[in-house]
């Protein structure tokens, strides 16, 4: 294998190779503002669920009405889809990324590119996992009645 330094002697190649790795630090980015949007959609659907749950539930507390079951369903079934399409969201995230990383790095050893900065992990990546646990607690304060959300 060639050493990198020999491979980008001209400056053409040169500057072929600091725009390839700016091309995967937008790339990275773009993988993080696609999880913003699967997070945004989910805590739409979580929230929106759990609303509706606790409003009927409040309603049959006070005695306001005696058959609830249909809208508490239909708000149980909104944070399951939110939580389902979160799970779906981290985990293309997660593979892109790995995918990512693993031609960045077989390009680094071809010396096509520099690779000197690293690809920190997620900000996105976390607050989603943050958010998976948040709708997991809804689901259990839903299901079984107990739970801090409860």
């Amino acid at each position: 294998m060639a050493e990198p330094a020999n491979l980008l002697a001209r400056p053409a190649d040169e500057l072929a190779a600091r725009r390839t790795g700016m091309a995967f630090q937008r790339t990275r980015m773009s993988a993080d503002r696609t999880l913003m949007s699967v997070m945004r959609t989910s805590l739409s659907l979580i929230g929106f669920g759990f609303t509706i749950f606790q409003f009927f539930q409040k309603l049959k507390d006070a005695g306001t009405i005696h058959h609830d079951n249909a809208p508490r369903r239909f708000g149980t079934a909104l944070v399951v889809l939110g939580v389902a399409l979160l799970i779906g969201g981290i985990g293309y995230h997660v593979a892109y990324m790995r995918d990512l990383r693993r031609t960045r790095k077989d390009m680094r050893e071809q010396g096509l590119v520099h690779a000197e900065t690293t690809f920190p992990i997620s900000l996105s990546l976390i607050v989603a996992v943050l958010l998976l646990l948040l709708g997991l607690l809804a689901i259990m304060s839903m299901s079984f009645g107990t739970g801090p959300l409860e």
